[in-house]
């Protein structure tokens, strides 16, 4: 059975940073394509960044560029998304995923198979 478990979560006002986790089992994460995706209140869940599976190439949504660091760490079967230079419009729920997308369809969340539960990041002004 797979599970992908996030955490790293929280409170942190405007600039500062975050680390999220996804610790995988039931799947190796080298052999997924891995995503974070996000969603705030009101909102539709939205892409967020992916290590494809197929090239180990890193893609990132224009807002995050620049921000945001996406890693994977095989020995521990875990992906990571480094939050740096937060804003109030990174506030949302945050969700990690793993599927087989081919690379047209990477930003979409309907092409991952897996999910986690979701962490909480709130991003004060």
């Amino acid at each position: 059975q797979v599970q992908l478990v996030e955490s790293g979560g929280g409170l942190v006002q405007t600039g500062g940073s975050l680390r999220l986790s996804c610790a995988a089992s039931g799947l190796t994460v080298r052999s997924y394509t891995m995503a974070w995706f996000r969603q705030a209140p009101g909102k539709e869940r939205e892409f967020v960044a992916a290590f494809n599976r197929n090239n180990n190439n890193l893609y990132y949504t224009d807002s995050v560029k620049g921000r945001f660091t996406m890693s994977r760490d095989n020995a521990k079967n875990t992906v990571y998304l480094q939050k740096n230079s937060l804003k109030p419009e990174d506030t949302g729920v945050y969700y990690c995923a793993a599927g087989r997308p081919i690379l047209s369809a990477l930003r979409q969340s309907d092409m991952y198979s897996d999910w986690g539960q979701g962490t909480q990041v709130t991003v004060s002004s």
